[in-house]
């Protein structure tokens, strides 16, 4: 990747990284549903009016199956099962499951997009996973019901195929394209909420409201966008290992921002996550000899 997109995966993984404290304030407040729609609508909001003032168009058809798949699946299914699944789940068993998420990304693009599955990566992916696991499993309580656990897997399944679907799209759309009618479909998709989303704006604090908008502007329309610019120049199965950056920098960010101090299981499981990353990014040696 060059240094644009690395910039935009620095981007990614943070505001990422952010919104897991965010979430943990505001969804003290609001629903699963309703903080899924209000963080869509916010971001669908930004994004239209920056589209706007670019003169984006809307996208050609060959880039529409990917963009609504990726809305319906990424950007609404994902978001409002995660939400939900984490009330019925430890972090542990959350984080575990989760963590799946990219393993099947990586699977999917090998099966329906042909990328190839390389060593480093499936070694990378493993080493990454294991650091996720350890990061969710030193916070955990023990206490999770099937029903959590089975909204868990429709989050990371939600993930792994809306990822997918939104690498052919970008061959016909731009990220902004992309990332703008995603949200749009993903906020219309959770518009069954809206309901649940007036009662939760008018009963809860400012402060959290504020999250909720938050939540929308950075790690939505700033974050995605990000992503996708940075997925139109790489493989699914390499960005989606670099996604095991995200705990690493939740466990940094809670201790900044929280004052939670992190357990050694978690400092060595954020250090492992990167690690994973690091291997899954690098190339061989020989093809290193070979440009040189």
């Amino acid at each position: 990747m060059d240094v644009k997109a690395v910039g935009a995966v620095v981007v990614t993984m943070v505001l990422w990284a952010s919104a897991f404290v965010g979430i943990r304030y505001a969804g003290a407040h609001y629903e699963p549903g309703s903080l899924a729609l209000g963080r869509l609508l916010v971001g669908a909001i930004a994004l239209a009016a920056i589209a706007f003032a670019k003169g984006v168009k809307v996208p050609p058809r060959a880039a529409w199956p990917g963009i609504v798949g990726s809305g319906v699946f990424w950007f609404a299914l994902y978001m409002v099962a995660l939400n939900w699944g984490e009330r019925h789940t430890d972090a542990g068993t959350a984080a575990l499951i989760i963590g799946i998420g990219p393993i099947l990304a990586a699977i999917i693009a090998g099966v329906v997009l042909k990328e190839r599955l390389a060593a480093r990566l499936v070694l990378g992916l493993a080493i990454a996973f294991g650091g996720a696991a350890a990061v969710g499993l030193s916070g955990g309580t023990g206490s999770s019901t099937t029903s959590g656990v089975l909204l868990c897997l429709v989050a990371a399944a939600g993930y792994a195929v809306g990822v997918v679907l939104q690498k052919p799209a970008l061959a016909h759309a731009s990220a902004l394209q992309a990332t703008t009618f995603g949200c749009v479909i993903g906020a219309v998709a959770c518009l069954p909420f809206a309901g649940q989303l007036l009662d939760d704006v008018a009963d809860a604090p400012a402060s959290a409201t504020i999250s909720v908008v938050y939540l929308g502007l950075l790690p939505t329309a700033l974050a995605f966008y990000t992503w996708a610019y940075a997925l139109s120049r790489t493989t699914t199965g390499k960005l989606g290992a670099t996604t095991y950056a995200v705990p690493a920098i939740v466990v940094l960010l809670s201790w900044l921002l929280l004052d939670e101090v992190p357990g050694l299981i978690a400092v060595l499981g954020g250090a492992l996550c990167l690690v994973g990353v690091a291997v899954s990014r690098t190339k061989p040696a020989r093809t290193r000899q070979e440009r040189a």
